[in-house]
This record gives C-alpha cells, sequence and structure tokens, in this order.
C-alpha cells in the first residue's frame, strides 16, 4: 500500500495522521491520473521492459490499495474513474510489442487483490462502476486470471453477463459480456462447464443477433473456443442447441473475423461430433474452400485481433490438430490455413519448435503428401516454415493409383516394414482400397495384431478423404457423406457393388451386409437410416429452394440454414446439381414442397428471356411452381432488377409478395418469410 515516509519531530495523534495520510493519497491520485503512459511507446530492449514492469507495477498496487480503501477517502474520485485508468495502462502496456508487461501486469492485478475488487464490483448496484469493473475484467482475462475467477467467483462475473444481454440496446455492455466468455471458453473442459452451467452459452446465442462487429467477432470466437475445449460433453449440449447452424448464419458476414470463427467452431464440432451434425449439409461446409483461398487468406493476417499479431498458444494449437486429419476437405483446408499463417507468425518469433510439441508435424505431413488442392499446398508451405521437409505429393484420386504411389504412401504412413511387400504383391490403388485385415496377414505377412490394427486406421483414413470421382459420377460419396465422413469408407464397396446415388434407396438389410461389406451393426443402423431420410424427403417437403448457381448459391444455402432453425424440411439442389441427370429427380421434389423460395439474384432472371422452349433450369422450376399451385416467395437480394419483358409462362412472378433481403436485418427477413410460408401474406 501507499507508505507514508515523513518523520515526525513530535508525537501526533491518529487524526492528524490520517488526514497527512489523506493529503498523501489525493496528490498521488491526481498525479496517477495526469500520467498518459507515453513511455510505453518507448520500450527497445529487455531492460525498458523490467524498469517498465517495476514501475507499471507500483502504479497497479497503490490504485488498488486506494480502491480498497475507498470508504475512507470519500473524497477521492469516484472508484469507475480510478478503474477507468487501469483499463487504460493495461490496454496501452498490452499494445507494446513482443513485450510480456500487459501479460504480467494482468497477473499482478491478481495478486494484489485487484481481481477479488473486479470481481465483488461485477455485483454493485452501482451501474458506472459495475461497467468498468467488468471492462477492466475482460482486459485482464489472462489463463492464471480465468481460472481464478472460476474459482472464486465466477456466480458473480456471469451474474452481470445475464444481466448486459437483457441490455441488448447497449453495444459497450455486450462487447463486455460476450469478450468476458470469450476468455473463459478458452481454457479447461471443467472452466467451460462452469460457464455453461450459469448460462454462458445462452448469453452467446442471444448475442449473435447484435450487428455490432465487435460482439459478433467475440461470439464466433468464443464459440470456437467452447467447441476447440468444451470436451465431448460440451460439445454434445453445443450440438442440442443447433449452434452448428446459428453459427452457419454468421459466415456470410463480411468481417472476415466473424467468418473465420464460425467456420472454424463449425469444422471442430464435425469432426468431433460427426454423426451428430447431422444438421449441417455438406453445401454449407462447400462455402470454406473460396473463403480460405481468396478472402480470407488475403485478410485475415491484417486483422489486429491478438491471435492474429501474436499467434496462438501451445494449448489451443494441439485442440486445433485432430481437425487436420478431419476427412472432411473443408474442415481441412481450414486447419491447415491456420497451421500454414501460425508458422509464419511462430517462425518470426523464434519459436517453430512448438509445432514438434504438439505433434503437429506427421498430420501435416500426411495432409502435404496426399490431401487436397488446398489443404496440401498449405500444409507444405507450414511445413517450409517450420524447417521440416515437404513430402512427395500423392494425388487423391486413390483408385487411379499406381504400385509406386502405394509404396509411397505406405511409406509416409510410417508403415514402412510393409511397404516392400505391398509393391511385390502388386497392390495398386484399386487393391489397397479392397484390402482386409486377413490379406494384410496372410498376404502382406503382418503378424502383430496391434499393426494390423494401425494399418487399417490409416487405410480407413485414406479411404474418408480419396477422391472417387473417376468411378463415382452419380455421388454416392457425398450421399455416405451426409451421415458422416466415416461412412465414407463405404464408398468403394458401393461402387463395386454397382450401387449408384438412385440404387442406394432399394438397399436391403442383407444387400448392406453381404454385397457391401458393412458388418458393424451401427453402421448398418446409419446406413438404413440414410434410406428411410430419402424416402421421407420424397415424400413431404416444406420448402423447396431455387436459385441461379452462378451467384445465389450462398444466400440460398444461408435461407436454408435459417429454415432448418425453425424446424421446416428443406430441399435445395447444390449437391444433386452436381450428378449430372438430375432433372426428373429435381422437379419431383419440387412438386412436392407446400411453398417455394424463389432467390432473385443480380441478373438471374436474364437466361429466362427468350427461353420459349423453358430450357433455362430456373425458367422450368418457377413454371413448374405454378402449375403446381406452390406458396411462391420471391426473395429479392441486393441489386437485383426485373428484365424488361419475361416469357409469357412466367410473366405473373412480378404479382407474388416478394421479400427484400437485406443482410443487415436478416433475422427480420426470416420472419417474413416464415409469416408468408405460414400464409400471411400481407404481413410481409
Amino acid at each position: 500500500m501507499i507508505v507514508v515516509t515523513k518523520k515526525f519531530s513530535r508525537n501526533i495523534s491518529s487524526s492528524e495522521c490520517k488526514i497527512y495520510t489523506s493529503n498523501i493519497m489525493v496528490n498521488w491520485v491526481e498525479n496517477f491520473f495526469d500520467i498518459e503512459f507515453d513511455d510505453l511507446n518507448q520500450i527497445q530492449d529487455a531492460v525498458d521492459v523490467e524498469n517498465a514492469i517495476q514501475k507499471y507495477s507500483t502504479y497497479l498496487e497503490n490504485t488498488i490499495n486506494v480502491l480498497n480503501m475507498y470508504e475512507e477517502y470519500a473524497h477521492l474520485r469516484s472508484p469507475n474513474e480510478l478503474i477507468d485508468k487501469i483499463f487504460d495502462m493495461i490496454c496501452k502496456a498490452c499494445n507494446v510489442p513482443n513485450c510480456k508487461l500487459g501479460y504480467w501486469l494482468c497477473n499482478k492485478l491478481r495478486d494484489c487483490g485487484g481481481l477479488d475488487l473486479l470481481i465483488n464490483n461485477c455485483v454493485s448496484k452501482d451501474q458506472d462502476l459495475q461497467f468498468s469493473s467488468a471492462r477492466l475484467l475482460k482486459q485482464c482475462l489472462t489463463t492464471e486470471n480465468s481460472e481464478y475467477v472460476l474459482e472464486k467467483g465466477v456466480d458473480k462475473v456471469m451474474q452481470v453477463i445475464c444481466e448486459y444481454k437483457k441490455q441488448i440496446s447497449s453495444v459497450d455492455k455486450s462487447n463486455v459480456s460476450t469478450g468476458i466468455l470469450e476468455n473463459l471458453f478458452k481454457h479447461k473442459k471443467i472452466m467451460c462447464s462452469g460457464v455453461m452451467q450459469h448460462g454462458g452459452l445462452d448469453v452467446l446465442l442471444y448475442e449473435y443477433r447484435h450487428r455490432d462487429i465487435v460482439t459478433l467477432e467475440q461470439c464466433a470466437s468464443a464459440l470456437a473456443n467452447l467447441s476447440l475445449y468444451g470436451e465431448p460433453e460440451n460439445q454434445d449440449h453445443m450440438i442440442r442447441r443447433n449452434v452448428p447452424t446459428w453459427l452457419f448464419t454468421l459466415v456470410f458476414n463480411t468481417d472476415v473475423d466473424i467468418k473465420y470463427y464460425a467456420f472454424l467452431a463449425i469444422v471442430v464440432l464435425v469432426t468431433n461430433k460427426e454423426d451428430k451434425v447431422t444438421m449441417i449439409n455438406p453445401e454449407h461446409l462447400n462455402l470454406i474452400n473460396p473463403s480460405v483461398t481468396t478472402h480470407i487468406s488475403t485478410e485475415f493476417t491484417k486483422s489486429s485481433m491478438a491471435p492474429h499479431t501474436l499467434g496462438q498458444s501451445q494449448n489451443w494449437l494441439k485442440k486445433l490438430v485432430p481437425v487436420l486429419s478431419s476427412s472432411r476437405e473443408e474442415a481441412c483446408n481450414l486447419a491447415a490455413f491456420y497451421f500454414c499463417m501460425d508458422a509464419g507468425i511462430k517462425r518470426q518469433r523464434g519459436v517453430t519448435s512448438i509445432f514438434r510439441a504438439i505433434n503437429a508435424i506427421g498430420p501435416l505431413r500426411r495432409v502435404a503428401s496426399y490431401g487436397n488442392i488446398i489443404a496440401s499446398k498449405l500444409a507444405a508451405k507450414a511445413l517450409r516454415l517450420i524447417d521440416d521437409g515437404v513430402p512427395y505429393k500423392l494425388s487423391r484420386n486413390v483408385p487411379e493409383w499406381s504400385v509406386d504411389d502405394v509404396h509411397k504412401w505406405a511409406t509416409q504412413s510410417e508403415l514402412n516394414d510393409y511397404a516392400n511387400n505391398l509393391s511385390e504383391n502388386l497392390v495398386d490403388g484399386d487393391l489397397l482400397l479392397q484390402i482386409t485385415e486377413e490379406n494384410l496377414k496372410n498376404d502382406i505377412g503382418i503378424k502383430n495384431g496391434i499393426m494390423i490394427k494401425r494399418f487399417m486406421r490409416e487405410l480407413d483414413n485414406l479411404k474418408q478423404s480419396a477422391d472417387y470421382s473417376s468411378k463415382d459420377p452419380t455421388g454416392v460419396q457425398s450421399l455416405l457423406e451426409s451421415i458422416g465422413s466415416k461412412y465414407t469408407v463405404y464408398t468403394y464397396p458401393m461402387l463395386n457393388a454397382g450401387i449408384n446415388r438412385n440404387s442406394i434407396r432399394e438397399l436391403t438389410a442383407d444387400q448392406i451386409v453381404d454385397n457391401c461389406g458393412i458388418t458393424n451393426s451401427i453402421h448398418q443402423s446409419r446406413i438404413r437410416y440414410l434410406i428411410e431420410k430419402i424416402h421421407s424427403m420424397e415424400s413431404s417437403l416444406d420448402v423447396f429452394i431455387s436459385y441461379r448457381r452462378s451467384n445465389g448459391s450462398q444466400l440460398a444455402s444461408l435461407i436454408k440454414a435459417y429454415l432448418e432453425i425453425r424446424d421446416y424440411r428443406v430441399f435445395i439442389d447444390v449437391v444433386r446439381l452436381e450428378n449430372g441427370n438430375f432433372g426428373h429427380n429435381l422437379l419431383k421434389h419440387l412438386k412436392l414442397a407446400k411453398n417455394f423460395v424463389l432467390v432473385l439474384t443480380q441478373n438471374s432472371l436474364d437466361r429466362c428471356v427468350g427461353d420459349n422452349e423453358c430450357n433455362d433450369w430456373v425458367h422450368k422450376e418457377i413454371v413448374t411452381a405454378m402449375q403446381n399451385r406452390l406458396n411462391i416467395i420471391p426473395i429479392i437480394a441486393e441489386n437485383f432488377t426485373w428484365p424488361e419483358l419475361l416469357p409469357a409462362d412466367m410473366r405473373d412472378l412480378r404479382t407474388y409478395n416478394a421479400i427484400q433481403w437485406s443482410c443487415e436485418f436478416q433475422n427480420e427477413c426470416m420472419d417474413s418469410i416464415s409469416m408468408a410460408i405460414r400464409g400471411d401474406l400481407y404481413a410481409v
């Protein structure tokens, strides 16, 4: 605390001493408010850092002492002003490049009793003091401080967060509450569980409706942290709350940080809980690839958010490693992108050894050697930044692999002892995909049962990441992927049995076992569920979404996600359009629907003009919807204009009640669409 150093020549009363001490405090507080912290901009070396630590820790400790004795010195400035000054000091300290000053001061705040003070102030009736304390708390939540909050006062902190949820008009309070949650969810499972029990997830799912960029950034980042650190129990809870689909509504935001963290949270959940994340369809994840290759890769590193300038922690990166091995191409792409970016940051800081410490080198090498084009390129770049060798690149078209390709795959998968045996038996890609444990034991000569299981594990990973397009013109692989990426291991056996996307619906339980070789009873059940789902989709639909593929797929997919959140059964032809002969089935689904949502983007109806024979598919869908008297709901996007002359068979389209889409007011637009689906046409 502040120490009185003056020596008195005579004995003085306690009241005189108190007055003297009070005067010292007044002078110190006023001097503290005059400090601008400009010297922080001049820090150049380790000596400057140590001097700053000593100087500013004294400022911090003295200020906390004043605040703790504030009732005795009520004539001083208001406590929230002092806390705001500390906030300013710590913010500037944290902005000093490559400096531990900010981190040290945050932990010093805990050691000198400041964290207890802030926690208690979170339940203060003084709204200004409450806000200033919560804002400073958000700024100071290091790993150690977050754990301290969980142990000493998470209930008090969550009380103010939940209170701020009711005040959605306050942007500053939304920033504070979501920022605190972003940090609290970034640590241990027990911390995530504790915060979840106090309503942390409820707050995020409420605040995500906010239009403020900082609030949305922190919401997306908090959900990404929760998906990484939450472990199975909390991940299950996120899925039950439909979090993946809510996240999908954020990926259309123009802010690169919001887009990235929303995608990251989705792919982590899909990787860890793919059997349960049934609401995220392949067409949703397809949006990741263009973001990684264009928007995110060029703008994400320009972000001022700390993880983008300093890199993520070792523990955070370790949690991301499993996503590199995801059979979902999009998930692998996003993880490879982040490791590539973080490798560049760690290289500049001279700490690339962190990637070996978390065992990321092996997964990066596998992705670089036979991953998809995007992930392979990013993983190879990451390995070069880490100064590790880049392996030979293998094609993902595994059915066409040569014997030499199989040999290289075995060596890169650390199955070197059996690479030569595979070559001697002339095992090419086709045979490799059909190999069984019995073959490994009797033909390849693997006697060790553990090694057989390890070989099959690597083979299953390969089967899940393989590209079967040369043998799979109807899209059996994408259909199996819709129930979980692990089920794509059955793609090749099904193709060899003569099954295509249309005939899969005719499979019997016996054929699933005898012809497809699916012996796992749980997997058999999931395949039967898929077949039942296909039949169910053919029997009844709530909404059919029509759009122009060239520029309407993102908005169409977003509307689909919102509608599915509201429990509508929706058909969108993103996947099916890739399968060639889709016309008959497409129109069949259209006729089964009750509502026809038409997404009108720029120039989306231009091809209809002069299409007298109705060859254009958007034209054909519109006419079919009119002929079958579906409830037609046009959605007009920005920059759409009506052509001067529509074909006669669709000219009445302009008479339908249309909804003007606004990216800023997405929820309001979806409310209007829901009302139109229910039949309240005049409500829109």
